[in-house]
Formats: structure tokens, C-alpha cells, sequence
């Protein structure tokens, strides 16, 4: 069947109206918070979000609320704002107040602690999606799951850095989804530091990952297809050159 194929509904959000698309395969998400890159990868019509945090705030060295409203202009899918406060009560005053000023398609990102699961259960009841991060075992994916988060993001490269098995906890997370049969949280996989987390993340039923820019621009190319599309070239050149164009 043509849907199983699919994984969810996708919303858009673009001049106050809300857009409905089947997405097709696992969402490509950029991890970023420079506006040219999320530019420069919207260009090729794959982009399905874009995650930002704190650090790349500060890297991008942009304000924060103007990085976000330009993100927002060039990428229609969910952008993911991370709160800064650590209690529940603070957590849901700034979600609110980032999601009552913010454009439409914005989540609220919030980190895998007891006050973030906290603030997550309220957002979520209020209808705000939330993105929960910094998820390093199944048993934190499983509560915030619980807690009525869109989004789990596991990290898998600083579980390799500790000598742990990053996309093994995406198998894990995926096998317990498909178990207890979640179907209103996605997986995002998120801390990616090269192709293979991409590709096997989807091998492995991650519903999304997020990937910085320096990856997503090595997932399109490969030695075979530059070496092949140059002696496409170079042959259609010679047939030019005998007047057989």
C-alpha cells in the first residue's frame, strides 16, 4: 500500500494558512541557526525543519528572536526555539510567551529533565508541540513521550563520544514505538555527525534527523556520480564538436 509508505501528516504554517502534506520518507531537518545555510539547503526542495539551540544561536552571532522570524520566512516546517529557564513554572511562562510571538510554525524546544517533562505535559495540553531534547536512553524517550511531546531527540554522537551506541538507541526507541505503538511522537535523530547516522537512522525507523550543515551538503554528492556526470559531459562535447547536436 502506497501509505505505509508515509510516515505522517506534515503541517505548514505560511501566511496564516495552515498546509497539510503527506512527506514522503524520513524529514531532513537542518541543525542551524545561520540564515544562509537554511537558505542555501531550502533551495533544493527537501527541507522539512530546522532545529536551533543556544550554542548556535551564539555561533550564528545574530539576534535570537530576528534569527528565528527569518528562519521562519525561508522554511515553512517546524522550527525548533529551545527555552533557557530550568524550572517547570518558568519553562511554560517562556514556551507561551515565545509560541504567543513567534511565527506559527515554531516548537518549543525543552530539555529531558522532571521540570522539562513538567512544562512539556502543560504545553502540550495547551496544543504548543514541543520538541524534548538532550534524550540519551529509552527511558527518557518513553516519558517524554508520555509527557505529549511531537518530537524525542536522541543524540546520538555524544553517545558515540562516550563510547556508547547512538544508533543503537535509535533501534531501541524505534522497536519500543512500534511495540506500544506510538503514533503522535516522532523520533528525531539529533547530534549527527556523519552520512551513516543519516542513512542508518532511517534504516532503523528514525521518523527525522536533524543534520548540520556540513553533513547535509556531503549527503548529495558522491565521487561516482561527479566522475560519471563529467564524461556525460565531455562526450556530449565531442558529439557538439562532430555537428551531431
Amino acid at each position: 500500500m502506497i501509505s505505509s509508505y508515509y510516515h505522517k501528516h506534515s503541517v505548514s504554517y505560511r501566511n496564516n494558512e495552515i498546509t497539510i502534506v503527506l512527506r514522503l520518507a524520513m524529514e531532513l531537518i537542518l541543525d542551524s541557526a545561520i540564515t544562509e545555510e537554511v537558505e542555501d539547503i531550502s533551495k533544493w526542495g527537501v527541507l522539512d525543519g530546522v532545529t536551533t539551540n543556544p550554542s548556535l544561536i551564539r555561533k550564528s552571532g545574530a539576534n535570537f528572536e530576528d534569527t528565528i522570524r527569518k528562519i521562519a520566512e525561508i522554511c515553512p516546517g517546524p522550527i525548533s526555539a529551545e527555552v533557557t529557564s530550568h524550572s517547570t513554572n518558568e519553562m511554560i511562562e517562556e514556551g507561551i510567551d515565545l509560541k504567543s510571538r513567534l511565527p506559527k510554525n515554531v516548537i518549543i524546544k525543552i530539555p529531558c529533565t522532571p521540570d522539562g517533562l513538567a512544562a512539556t505535559k502543560t504545553l502540550s495540553d495547551r496544543g504548543i508541540p514541543v520538541n524534548v531534547t538532550l534524550i540519551f536512553s529509552v527511558s527518557q524517550a518513553l516519558l517524554s513521550a508520555k509527557a505529549g511531546a511531537a518530537y524525542v531527540s536522541p543524540f546520538l554522537g555524544r553517545l558515540d563520544d562516550i563510547g556508547q551506541d547512538g544508533l543503537g538507541l535509535i533501534e531501541e526507541i524505534s522497536q519500543v514505538w512500534s511495540a506500544q505503538g506510538i503514533k503522535n511522537c516522532k523520533i528525531l535523530a539529533a547530534s549527527i555527525r556523519s552520512r551513516r547516522h543519516v542513512e542508518v537512522s532511517a534504516k532503523l525507523g528514525a521518523h527525522a534527523a536533524t543534520i548540520p550543515y556540513n553533513i547535509f551538503t556531503k549527503l548529495i554528492h558522491h565521487e561516482l556520480t561527479d566522475s560519471g556526470l563529467d564524461k556525460f559531459m565531455s562526450d556530449w562535447e565531442a558529439v557538439k564538436s562532430e555537428g551531431r547536436a
